[in-house]
This record gives C-alpha cells, structure tokens and sequence, in this order.
C-alpha cells in the first residue's frame, strides 16, 4: 500500500495575466482521487487520496491512506523540501536542499513535454492532453489547464515544465500505472500554518 501511495468552485484569487491570457493561481487547494488499472489495486487505494496547497511560492502535497500520511513541503524561493511520514505510530522527517532535491528527482531532468490533440473537461477546465517522456524511457499522460498557471510548480517535481494546471497524472508503482483526478479545487487563501514544519515528535532521517 506504501509504495503504491510513494509511486466548491470559489471566488478565485490570481494575479500575473500573460499574453495568452493564463493566469497565474498564487492561493487554492486541490483534491485528487487516486485510481489504479484493476479492481485488486482500486481496493487497495479505496482510502487513499492527494491533497495539494498552493500559496505563493510555498506549497505542500498529503498523501493520505488509512495507516500512511506522507507531507511534502517545498518553497520555491530557497528550493528547500521537507517531508514528513507517518506509518502507523511512527513519525519521521526528512530535510532537503536544494541541490539534495534535485538529485533525489533527477529522473524528471530533460523530460520532454508532446502535446496532443486530445482534451477532455476537469472540473469546468478545458485540459489538454500532454505525453511525458522521460530519459530512462518511460512516458506518462498528464491533463493540463492551460488557462491556469500554479505559482509554483515544483511540488510535484515532474510538474515543472508543464505548460498549465495538473489536473489529471499518471505516475508508476512497478510496472502498474496509477491515476490522480482532481476532483475539488478550492480558490480560498490557504492557512500559513499549512506549511509551519515541526520541530519536534517526528525522528530525523538522513
């Protein structure tokens, strides 16, 4: 289960119109289900979802199941990451620079980014289909709202370069795909102490 999870429409508040008229969402908070490609990994993943705050440079991603939580905490000023698991009645964090973070998701490096055709309709969002080809091989499908930008895009690492709003992704356990669709994006200012990091109850790693 662990390493499967490991692989109200608001007034909005956005600033920064480009050219094309994308507009740049500094606060939301999205949710995802998450699927997989049979009925034996959707039992598994029954309980399971992702939760993604954004405010400003700053955001943080939960993954969440019945007995696993893991936070991601990423600022994109310094580059720093801090994530935290807790498995059971264990807690654990790990602290990350921003040259520690970058290697630790160095096969996202050089992806190559082919937009398709294809679109489909994710809560009100036109998102258009892009094909992710990374160097080792392998490709994941992603749906993206073009007319919407994250100020930050980091977090998820293989969210970096991709040209809108991640609203569907595809990511891999194995050899099996799993897939997240949000299903709520929320416009409303996120709390500051969403992304307070603790310093005390959970044992350091690395």
């Amino acid at each position: 289960m662990q390493k499967i999870l490991l692989a109200i429409f608001l007034i909005p508040v956005f600033s920064d119109v480009t050219a094309q008229n994308q507009v740049s969402v500094s606060e939301c908070t999205v949710t995802y289900k998450i699927t997989g490609a049979d009925a034996g990994t959707n039992k598994n993943l029954q309980e399971a979802s992702k939760t993604l705050y954004i405010k400003g440079k700053v955001s943080r991603s939960d993954l969440t199941s019945s007995d696993f939580k893991q936070s991601v905490i990423y600022d994109a000023k310094s580059g720093t990451v801090v994530i935290l698991k807790e498995v059971g009645s264990e807690k654990y964090k790990s602290v990350y620079t921003a040259e520690q973070w970058k290697k630790e998701n160095k096969r996202f490096e050089g992806l190559k980014i082919t937009t398709t055709s294809e679109r489909k309709t994710i809560l009100g969002y036109d998102c258009k289909k892009v094909i992710v080809s990374l160097k080792d091989g392998s490709t994941y499908n992603m749906y993206c709202a073009a007319a919407i930008m994250p100020s930050t895009t980091e977090n998820s690492y293989q969210f970096k370069d991709i040209p809108g709003f991640v609203l569907e992704y595809e990511t891999s356990s194995g050899s099996e795909k799993i897939t997240y669709t949000a299903t709520m994006i929320n416009f409303n200012p996120v709390p500051a102490s969403k992304f307070e990091v603790p310093s005390a109850g959970y044992r350091l790693l690395q």
